[in-house]
């Protein structure tokens, strides 16, 4: 598959970010079947056998769905951390992957080679997480399809670049896929990352805020109290920079303010009881839009509402 087919398959040009803790086959199935890429990380799934029964039913629910003319649904992409390389759950989540067979994997916080190599084999497509140009530089030399810009504001394990010069320089040099990811609530900023020269929009903390997905009911609430004032990054509570709700961090007896300094990546040096994701939850600049927990199938419309008057209003403006 090439990107500009997985591209053509979609209602919008967006791929549903795999939140660690957040992301299950019920967001994944709500996203594809309303046109979307649905994704969700191999580990979400307690274990191997697990995540195959995930597989099983992603795939029987989209082709029941493909069956009935349910429309444009989507594919589905699967998100591999390649920092466990070597380890007997990495290896039975790869083979699941070869195996199944999805038109995309996502690789995430590690090098991304050996995973290229066996997804092409399949014809498969590989994007990569990267924060800076140096990042992008080598994710290209292993070969990836496509790049996730984590620019300042997104949600979990982000970068602090700006969108305007992160896209622009990484286009000097790049002609694959290029995935935004900051700070994306609505249609009207899926329609500017285009204009910004990406292909596609990466959204996470939004559809975190959804009836699928898996955050509890605090998490979804707090999704909507806080703003983006609310936001906090930190290297402090997993040991990697990440944005974090301000509310989430307070509840388990911390101060967001003064966080105990980390001891070294993936080292914090908090308490060893209090996990990132799990205990503390991650929100982007975007988690300001948020005003309610709707349904998947509610929030793709409203999505595809708002990119149409955007376009609208583009037009109307450069008469």
């Amino acid at each position: 598959m090439t990107v500009a087919e997985l591209k053509a398959q979609l209602r919008l040009p967006v791929i549903v970010a795999p939140m660690f803790l957040v992301s299950g086959p019920d967001l994944v199935i709500a996203a594809c079947v309303n046109g979307l890429i649905g994704s969700v990380p191999t580990v979400n799934a307690r274990t191997a056998e697990e995540f195959e029964d995930w597989l099983m039913r992603i795939e029987r629910a989209l082709e029941e769905a493909r069956e009935a003319g349910a429309g444009q649904v989507a594919p589905y992409a699967l998100n591999l951390i390649v920092h466990g390389a070597g380890t007997a759950r990495y290896e039975q989540d790869l083979a699941l992957i070869e195996k199944y067979k999805p038109a995309l994997v996502i690789t995430s916080v590690g090098h991304p080679g050996d995973v290229v190599k066996r997804v092409h084999d399949y014809g498969g497509l590989v994007f990569h997480d990267i924060a800076t140009v140096r990042h992008a530089e080598k994710a290209i030399s292993a070969g990836v399809d496509g790049l996730i810009l984590l620019t300042a504001g997104a949600g979990g394990h982000t970068g602090s670049a700006n969108p305007f010069a992160f896209v622009s320089q990484v286009r000097r040099f790049w002609d694959g896929a290029v995935l935004l990811a900051g700070a994306i609530s609505d249609g009207a900023a899926i329609l500017a990352a285009e204009a910004l020269g990406a292909d596609f929009a990466y959204m996470g903390t939004r559809f975190a805020a959804t009836t699928e997905s898996l955050a509890s009911e605090a998490y979804r609430t707090l999704l909507v109290s806080q703003g983006m004032a609310d936001v906090v990054m930190t290297d402090r509570i997993s040991g990697l920079n990440a944005t974090y709700l301000r509310g989430s961090i307070e509840r388990v007896g911390l101060d967001p303010d003064n966080l105990p300094p980390t001891q070294g990546p993936f080292k914090p040096a908090i308490s060893p009881d209090i996990k990132a994701w799990r205990d503390v939850w991650s929100g982007g600049h975007g988690v300001g839009l948020i005003d309610d927990i709707p349904e998947t199938a509610t929030l793709i419309g409203r999505l595809e509402e708002e990119y149409k008057a955007a376009w609208s209003r583009l037009r109307t403006t450069r008469r």
